[in-house]
């Protein structure tokens, strides 16, 4: 009896261990760097991790809310991929610092000129963007990703509150409250852009940290997987024993 709860135990320490590590197999996602403030600039990050063990991620392509067009779009070189940036004339013009602006970027794509994302990676594309719209608490960024055995997972459905998680939710943007007394204008572009520049310089860093986090996540579902199986190989070789004696 002795011997199949520690078997048990053992199992569930592995399923446990397992649960605490799924967080490291996510959807693409963005998150600003700092605060995504209405009216404001911003550094966004669209992490994408590669969910497939036998082909690597090499294009993302995010597509921009024509809702909300965004007249200033901005990527972060980025050894391994080649970038282009996609505009589109808008159907009404925007007014930004006392000039109109007639078109926007409605899309940012990504391809890998080298291996792309392999297997039990992740990978961050940072965007410096602006000016986040005052009227709307969110922005919708409907996100393709592509891997190299040429399958392609759309990562479009909206979701929406009080009802489950799609099975490929499109990375949704959360805007803060503006910031008191706080309108873009001419005076405000140089400080929102120095803000936004040395937000991206840091991407380094928080990739580096987040990457270790995933490792780490991952080494204990390894484990939890040992602990498991070896309590269960304990149980079985101490029942045969027993009925043995």
């Amino acid at each position: 009896m002795k011997a199949s709860r520690i078997a048990a135990a053992g199992a569930a320490a592995g399923v446990t261990v397992l649960a605490l590590s799924a967080p490291a197999f996510a959807h693409v996602s963005v998150q600003p760097e700092g605060a995504a403030a209405k009216g404001g600039y911003a550094v966004v990050d669209f992490k994408v991790p590669n969910e497939r063990d036998d082909a690597s991620t090499t294009k993302l392509e995010i597509n921009f809310p024509t809702d909300h067009p965004l007249a200033s779009v901005m990527p972060e070189p980025m050894p391994g991929w080649k970038i282009d940036v996609t505009k589109s004339k808008l159907d009404k013009p925007l007014e930004m610092h006392g000039e109109k602006i007639s078109e926007a970027v409605t899309k940012v794509t990504w391809t890998a000129d080298g291996k792309g994302i392999e297997p039990g990676y992740f990978e961050k594309f940072p965007l410096s963007i602006g000016q986040l719209p005052e009227d709307a608490d969110q922005l919708v960024f409907k996100a393709l990703q592509t891997y190299s055995n040429k399958e392609v997972v759309r990562w479009i459905e909206v979701p929406q509150k009080g009802q489950e998680e799609p099975d490929n939710p499109a990375p949704v943007l959360e805007l803060s409250a503006a910031e008191d007394g706080h309108h873009a204008s001419s005076g405000d572009t140089a400080s929102d852009t120095e803000s936004a520049e040395k937000a991206s310089a840091d991407t380094a860093a928080d990739t580096a940290s987040s990457g270790s986090t995933d490792t780490t996540a991952r080494v204990l579902g390894v484990v939890g997987i040992v602990v498991g199986a070896a309590g269960v190989a304990y149980g079985v070789l101490a029942g045969r024993r027993r009925t043995n004696a």
